[in-house]
Parts: C-alpha cells; structure tokens; sequence
C-alpha cells in the first residue's frame, strides 16, 4: 500500500519514535524512506542575541543536519530498508510547509512523524509542524507521539 514514505527528521527523541515507526512500516510494506532534515535558519535569525553571525550559525545548522541524516540513514538501512536523504534550507518558510511541499515533490504516500503533542499556550505560542502537515498534506500522515515524562521512550 505504501511505497514512499517522507519522515522529517531532527535529531529529538520524538523524531526517533517517528523514524522507528516509519522503519517498521517500510519493512512490512517493502517501501522506501526519504528522511528530510529542514535547516530553520529563521531560530538563528530570530534569537534573543543582539548580533548574530548569520552565515556561521547557517553554516553549522547545515552540518548537524547533514550528521542527523547520515545518521539516519544508517539507522533505515541497517533495518535492510532503502534510504535516500534530503538537506533542505528555507528562511522565513514553516517547517510544516517545507516538508508538505517535499512530500508532494518526491512524491510520498505517507508522512511519518514525531509530534511533541504540546497543548494549549505551548501549541499557541511555539506552533506546531505537525499540526500543519496534517492541516495540508494531501497523502496520509501518521503522528507518533513522544513519550510522556516518566514513560520509557
């Protein structure tokens, strides 16, 4: 049923529910994985620093990326799946918008991925990716939760 499957990936223990869930998935359905790791240089950009330097916080964003992909993709291939990656860099755009726009470029038929669950102020004053993958995806998306304080991951 599903062939591509688009996991968005940070490096957080909720994006490694995700990509475990979306491991299992690609081995039951003989699907490929597209780990997409979104560089938000706006965080930089929008620190609480008077001065920052641009091009070096970009430059290191793109670095740690880079290694949460490799890692990644360890990970997927060492479960016998096939993994390609994808570093994407966008100023200003939404996560969410980045990785929808993705899933309909490579093109996927499933987005698999971690959601913090934030509720309330949380939701209101931090946004959520997911919220907005599952607002505008046009293919399913399944939202593996974090695990709760206290709850083993």
């Amino acid at each position: 049923m599903y062939k591509r499957i688009l996991v968005p990936v940070d490096g957080s223990p909720t994006a490694g529910r995700g990509l475990r869930e979306a491991i299992e998935l690609a081995r039951d359905q003989g699907a490929a994985i597209l780990l997409l790791h979104i560089v938000d240089e706006w965080r930089v950009a929008a620190g609480d620093i008077a001065a920052v330097n641009l091009d070096a916080g970009s430059k290191a964003l793109r670095e740690v990326g880079a290694q949460v992909l490799q890692e990644a993709a360890a990970q997927v291939r060492a479960a016998g799946v096939s993994a390609e990656t994808a570093l994407v860099e966008e100023i200003g755009k939404p996560v969410g918008e980045c990785v929808v726009e993705r899933a309909r470029e490579w093109p996927a038929d499933l987005i698999v991925c971690g959601t913090h669950g934030r509720r309330g102020i949380g939701r209101l004053l931090l946004g959520s990716s997911a919220e907005y993958i599952l607002r505008h995806a046009t293919v399913p998306v399944l939202l593996v939760r974090g695990a709760d304080q206290g709850q083993p991951a």
